[in-house]
Parts: C-alpha cells; structure tokens; sequence
C-alpha cells in the first residue's frame, strides 16, 4: 500500500509506533539512532523490527538533510532545542514534497508547547485517569502505557492524509501532533455525557456511569471461573437481541433468574432505570457469570449472538486461535541470533501478510522491478 514510500524515523518513544505502523504498510522506514543509543531493548525490538537502523550522529547536519531530501515522511518528535534541525520551513526548503509529522506532548504552540512529559503526565494530562479507578480513590494509570500508543496511531493517521493530500497538490505539509490531544480520543464519550445528561463522568471502577439520567451505574466487567468477563446491559435493538438471549440461555441453565424474568426487552429502557433496579437485574447475571469459564461463554455468546468478550490476557492473546489462523505471529532473528516473536503485520493485503524484518521493503522493491524486468 506504500510501496515506494520512504519515511525517516528520528522519533523517540512516543512516535516509535506511528514509524511500525508506516512500515507494516509497506513503506521503507529508516529509523535514525545515534551511535551509542541502546537499541536492545525489548521495547525498542517490538516497535522498531520493521524498519532499517541508520546510526547518525547527533551533529552530522550533512548527513542529515541529505536523508531529508530524498524521504517522502519525516517523523519526529522535537525537542525545543531541535527547532532549527526539525523547522518545516527549513526541511520545505530541501524537500516541498516531505511530509513532517512533528510529534510532541503538547503540541507545537501554546503555553505548554516546550514542557515534556511521560506516559504517566499524558494519561492525566488527557483525562484519562479521571476516569480510571475506584470511586473515591485515587486516580490510575490504565496497565501499561498506553498514551505512546494512543499518540503513534493518530500520526500515522495524520502522516497518510498529508501523503494524500500530497498526490493532488504536490506539495508537503506539517503535521502537529499533540500526545495529550491524541489521548482524549481514548474518552471522545466523556464530553457527551456532560452535553446531553448534565454529568460529569467519574471514576467508576469496573463499571460505567452516563447511562442513566438517574445516575445509575451499570457493571461492565464481571468475574468468572477463570478471569473476567466484559458484557454490559444495552438498550436498542442489539441490546434487546442480547439481553433476551442471556435470559433465555439463563433459563435453559436452570439458572435463577430473579428480576429479569418480569423484564419486556422490548420497551426496556436503560436512560431512566434507577441504582435500586439495576442492581436487582445484574446479581442474578453476577451468579451466572461466575460459573462460566471464559471461553464457554465466548462460545455460547457468538452461537447467539450476543455482545460481549471475555477479558484476554497476554497469555490468552498468545494463545489465540484466530491470530494463530491468520498468521498473525512472525519470528525473527534477533540480534544476539536468537529467534522472537513478534506481532505481525495488523494489515493483509490482497490475501498475504508482509513480512517483517528491516529489509522487508526493499526486498518488495527489488521483486517488483526484477518482475518489471522480465
């Protein structure tokens, strides 16, 4: 899909990701490290095995802006005192066509443009955490970082809109990214809440406020035999085909139904339940829930129709049959000659899945001219 296509890495950890995702499309991506930067981490393997490593030094401007030159993307993620390497102006000057894809904490302007941040400081900075925890407690981190994650995507997102915008005016474009930005698209739901019910979302614990004008609460994940279990009570015609499923399949399991079995799905309406009502629906499913094991109800729930999945762990991710059936997992040769596993691909094209490695794209390069050729 970016065959062709030439992008020079010189992000650190918040924009390795968009530099993966460029690369598992197709582009050549050459990621940019000084000589003595450490790249034997297993982050930096996991978020970088696509791409070709070039050792620069830090004050080699030549070499630099040659590189600049030819590259179709530029990703970076700029640092004050990296104003005059990085300025749009200057790179337009050797190259109109480059896309620069500027990636910071705050963005490029603004009072907070020159403060840096980690993954913590933009997972509060965003909101996320306002929303992650116990009522009443402090706020979390959600598990692992997760706001490179949110950041790297939309990059690569705004990298391929200035590419194709590109195609018809010619011309390069900057494009700036703001981490925190990028993390309030994790919580886009949040605001409505407050536009349409007049409250303001809160820490909720494994379950979900905004649903009801009453401000009622609705669980949303659930323990089972074997972990836990994500399903939530909707209205609507998908809530309405789930929630008469679970009770009939309740029912067929001899399970005690309690206040479900009065319930029409047809006219429930989840905006205007009470605290009282929700808790006297949800213990009786509580019960059942816990007598399941993850993948017995994954089964059940798709034969159906329902929604609802069980919470996969990295073990369960390993594991997964239907990763396993699309090739989704590659192994490559390590530095140290030893073979990992790594995510593939997220795309497949046309029926196949590129494979990774630094010289996957000029290998594809090279096919396509010797097929060119003959």
């Amino acid at each position: 899909m970016l065959d062709g296509c030439i992008v020079l890495d010189c992000t650190d950890r918040l924009g390795w990701l968009a530099g993966r995702l460029l690369a598992d499309l197709g582009a050549e991506v050459a990621k940019l490290e000084p000589p003595d930067a450490d790249t034997a981490g297993a982050e930096w393997r996991a978020l970088n095995v696509n791409k070709r490593l070039l050792r620069l030094d830090r004050g080699d401007a030549a070499g630099f802006d040659r590189l600049a030159a030819r590259a179709d993307i530029l990703l970076a993620t700029p640092a004050p005192a990296d104003a005059a390497r990085f300025g749009y102006a200057r790179l337009a000057r050797l190259n109109a066509r480059l896309v620069v894809v500027a990636i910071t904490p705050f963005g490029l302007a603004g009072p907070k443009a020159a403060w840096r941040a980690t993954d913590l400081e933009l997972m509060a900075a965003g909101g996320a955490m306002s929303l992650a925890g116990e009522p009443g407690s402090m706020p979390f981190r959600v598990s692992a970082p997760q706001a490179y994650a949110w950041t790297g995507a939309q990059a690569a997102v705004g990298a391929l809109v200035a590419l194709h915008h590109r195609a018809t005016s010619g011309r390069g474009q900057l494009v700036d990214v703001s981490a925190q930005a990028a993390v309030i698209t994790a919580l886009a739901h949040a605001p409505a809440f407050v536009t349409v019910s007049g409250l303001t979302p809160t820490r909720a614990g494994a379950y979900m406020t905004g649903r009801s004008v009453t401000g009622a609460r609705f669980r949303v994940f659930w323990p089972c035999k074997d972990g836990y279990l994500n399903f939530i009570l909707y209205g609507g015609a998908a809530g309405r085909r789930t929630n008469e499923q679970l009770v009939a399949w309740m029912r067929e399991a001899g399970a005690e139904l309690g206040a479900l079995a009065s319930i029409d799905w047809r006219t429930w309406d989840p905006t205007g339940v009470t605290q009282a009502e929700v808790d006297a629906i949800e213990a009786p499913m509580a019960r059942f829930f816990a007598g399941l094991a993850k993948r017995e109800f994954l089964e059940e729930a798709h034969r159906r129709e329902m929604l609802g999945y069980p919470v996969a762990t990295v073990a369960d991710i390993a594991s997964d049959p239907q990763l396993a059936a699309r090739g989704f997992w590659q192994d490559v040769a390590a530095p140290h000659g030893a073979i990992e596993r790594h995510c593939g691909s997220f795309a497949v094209v046309d029926g196949k899945r590129r494979p990774l490695g630094p010289h996957a794209a000029a290998e594809a390069r090279r096919v396509r001219k010797s097929r060119a050729a003959g």
